[in-house]
């Protein structure tokens, strides 16, 4: 130990002695003393001496550090605590509705009016299942103030066949239609040229208005996951009548998709033959003989950057016309752009589209029931449709879509009422100014449309779109049976959890035709303006339970007296009451 800390401890012993001393003298008697203050006490502060922020340490053992070496040695410890498990939040459920696989529907109305459905549909195991549909809708007629029996039938039956496979999957259909009417579209003051009214009635009541059409077809398709070849469809379809028309469609419609350089590539391939014919021309001069064999090819591969989104397309086909050796190459632009402009709030889209449209007999027929068996068949050549329009959503339960196209269209079929000649030799039911040809012409379309769609609650949904078209014609005077306006509405609602109703408005504006009556004393031509029309339509349900629905119906609720084609109006107020039924095997 160094002097300095020698001479620190003998004064600490010294001063322990003194303080020893003082205390064994507490107890004495110390007197009294008079002390007499000349002056107050001025108290006075020393000088501070600063200590300094790092302080120089004399002692050399301070500076040295020692090395501290330690070990942890980990060991498991033994616990008995177990959380407990946290539970989720309570959350409101509905009752989840029990899907079944097949159902059944019937309901009948005024005017003789019948309609039922039948779906049934059964997994034969794993990968194999079968289906069916059933339809039938007919009426009895009774339209006022008509000449000719105004009944109608609709009946048509639906089979399938399906087998699902890991990475392809396979079906095939079959299914029978069977179609009743009448062209009942006579002018009130039908032959009324004549002097006797006996002899106006006999050539009324000669009229057999009746047409009968009849529909067979098989068909399949062909769907691959992992391959080149990614589906595939064909359909053959045999149509006729009770006039002797008989026409053939077949087709088929491979597509393939490939990568190039990153880029995804598909093709679709087409092969489309139609041929048929009618025992008859109009005038009953000499029958009519069609057949077409259309191929056609549309690649196309998709371009996408940030927002982008391009559709680069084209068409190719080769159509032959093999009544008339007339055969045609026609190439068409497919290409369709979209934009996120602000992600799903709002979407730009455009585009330029065309293709060949093939016209049959039974496509016209579906279009308009009162065509005569005389139509002269030929495809459409849509050359291109260009347009441009917006989407989006206005609030997360508000979408909207406008759109505005320009299309230009040569060949295209219009309905045009067929004359009355009573010098015609040709005296079927159809040829008395009551039934309908298909003439063709160039047409140009400007259109307008626009659509907004709302889910105002989970129990209430509202829809509305227009459309407005401009057509310019080359030949024909008019764009015959052509609107130029077309309005739809719907309001679908829950009222209860039992109750539900809904209701639907369509509005088609002016079209024009034309009346053609020849006769030894009358001879009218007329171009005659259809008057717009609107259909209001509602419906209302009850659920009784899981299984059984029961509901009514009612159409052109307001009763318009409004032509649908040319001298053919429609039925009045109809009202309809049935049900629905699902079930399982």
């Amino acid at each position: 130990m160094t002097h300095k800390i020698q001479y620190k401890i003998a004064l600490l012993f010294l001063f322990a002695g003194v303080q020893a001393g003082f205390a064994q003298k507490k107890d004495e008697n110390i007197g009294t003393e008079v002390v007499n203050v000349v002056k107050p006490y001025t108290p006075t502060i020393s000088d501070a001496f600063k200590v300094k922020e790092t302080p120089t340490l004399e002692d050399e053992d301070n500076t040295k550090k020692e090395e501290i070496k330690y070990n942890i040695f980990s060991f498991p410890v033994a616990s008995t605590f177990t959380p407990a498990k946290g539970r989720a939040a309570a959350v409101d459920k509905t009752k989840q509705e029990k899907l079944y696989k097949n159902y059944a529907t019937l309901g009948v109305g005024n005017y003789g009016t019948l309609n039922a459905e039948l779906f049934v549909t059964e997994n034969l195991n794993r990968n194999e299942y079968v289906g069916g549909m059933l339809r039938h809708l007919s009426s009895q007629g009774g339209i006022d103030d008509i000449l000719l029996d105004d009944k109608f039938y609709n009946t048509s039956l639906d089979l399938t066949y399906g087998n699902q496979q890991k990475d392809f999957s396979w079906n095939v259909d079959a299914g029978y239609q069977h179609q009743v009417y009448n062209w009942y579209g006579l002018r009130n003051d039908f032959a009324n040229d004549l002097a006797d009214p006996q002899d106006r009635q006999d050539l009324i009541n000669s009229i057999d208005p009746q047409q009968t059409y009849q529909n067979i077809y098989v068909g399949g398709r062909f769907s691959a996951k992992e391959s080149i070849f990614k589906e595939a469809s064909l359909k053959f379809n045999h149509f006729s009548d009770a006039f002797g028309s008989s026409e053939n469609r077949f087709y088929v419609k491979p597509t393939v998709g490939f990568e190039v350089s990153g880029r995804k590539i598909n093709a679709n391939f087409i092969i489309d033959y139609l041929g048929g014919s009618f025992e008859k021309d109009y005038f009953g001069l000499t029958d009519i003989n069609y057949g077409y064999t259309n191929i056609g090819v549309q690649p196309s591969f998709v371009y996408q950057q940030d927002d982008l989104t391009v559709n680069l397309g084209a068409g190719l086909f080769y159509s032959m016309d093999n009544e008339n050796s007339d055969n045609k190459f026609f190439v068409y632009p497919q290409i369709t752009a979209t934009y996120r402009i602000v992600g799903d709030v709002m979407i730009a889209y455009a585009g330029a589209e065309g293709s060949l449209k093939q016209n049959s007999y039974r496509d016209l027929v579906q279009e308009n029931f009162f065509v005569s068996p005389t139509l002269g068949i030929a495809p459409t050549d849509q050359k291109y449709d260009v347009y441009v329009g917006l989407k989006g959503k206005i609030a997360n339960n508000v979408g909207f879509n406008i759109r505005g196209s320009y299309k230009n269209e040569d060949q295209k079929a219009m309905f045009l009422n067929n004359p009355y000649n009573n010098e015609n030799a040709n005296q079927e039911g159809y040829a008395f100014g009551n039934s309908f040809n298909v003439v063709y012409d160039n047409v140009k379309t400007i259109s307008f449309f626009g659509e907004l769609k709302a889910d105002l609650s989970k129990n209430v949904s509202f829809g509305v779109s227009g459309t407005f078209n401009s057509y310019t014609t080359d030949d024909q005077a008019e764009a015959w049976n052509l609107p130029e306006l077309q309005i739809a509405a719907n309001l679908d609602f829950n009222i209860t959890e039992k109750w539900y109703a809904g209701t639907s408005l369509f509005f088609v504006g002016e079209r024009k035709d034309v009346f053609s009556y020849t006769s030894l004393l009358r001879n009218e031509l007329e171009t005659v303006t259809l008057d717009s029309c609107f259909d209001l339509n509602a419906h209302v349900g009850y659920r009784y339970n899981d299984r059984l629905t029961a509901f009514l119906k009612g159409n052109n609720l307001t009763s318009q007296d409004y032509q649908k084609w040319l001298n053919y109006p429609v039925q009045g107020i109809q009202v309809m009451l049935g049900a629905s039924y699902k079930f399982d095997f």
